[in-house]
């Protein structure tokens, strides 16, 4: 695997251990470990990470931002998915997720989305009911020990990290706005990661 295949530099998705799971495998997640480290931590494959980040960001750019929703439960997600939001226009839900915003037309808030993105099944388990319900497609970050019930393409990686979740919103927010023509192929984003995961 060279650095050219990838969308961003191995390097930087070791440092930011966007590939270290948990102790904990599901066997839909088997497909995606690489190997079992010495401490138990099972170890995903980058490359395959790469190749769903980029599947993730290809069928995001199909919609519009205002036909997009993240939810984020996980602590570590509030601020990149907030700098996401900012970066690409696509509303994210950092925290509690409001219910019934998808599914109860007499709530004010109430949302039409096209495409659901969550940062980890099990605190976000709500939204994807309600996405579920309303039959919208949902993207999801799976780690070693996700279940993938109701989902429609999983991203495995790190769901947990600060660092490796604000890699990739950073890649994320890169990939889906070159993909919608706003950004040209070779120029960084005009936001570092750095803005994605520190306080």
């Amino acid at each position: 695997m060279t650095d050219e295949q990838l969308l961003v530099p191995i390097d930087q998705y070791l440092k930011a251990g966007i590939h270290i799971g948990t102790k904990f495998k599901t066997k839909y997640m088997e497909n995606f470990i690489y190997k079992t480290r010495p401490d138990g931590l099972y170890v995903l494959n980058l490359q395959k990470i790469d190749e769903r980040i980029a599947m993730a960001a290809k069928f995001m750019a199909r919609y519009e931002p205002k036909d997009i929703l993240i939810a984020c439960r996980r602590e570590n997600g509030w601020k990149p998915a907030k700098v996401f939001s900012k970066v690409t226009g696509i509303r994210a839900f950092p925290g509690r997720y409001p219910p019934g915003i998808l599914t109860n037309t007499n709530l004010e808030d109430f949302i039409e989305a096209k495409v659901m993105l969550i940062v980890d099944a099990w605190p976000d388990r709500n939204a994807i009911k309600d996405a579920a319900k309303v039959g919208i497609p949902i993207v999801a970050l799976c780690d070693t020990n996700n279940q993938t019930n109701n989902l429609d393409m999983v991203v495995p990686c790190n769901n947990k990290g600060k660092k490796s979740l604000g890699l990739f919103f950073h890649i994320l927010a890169t990939e889906y706005l070159r993909e919608r023509g706003l950004l040209p192929r070779m120029q960084p984003l005009d936001v570092p990661v750095e803005d994605f995961t520190e306080m």
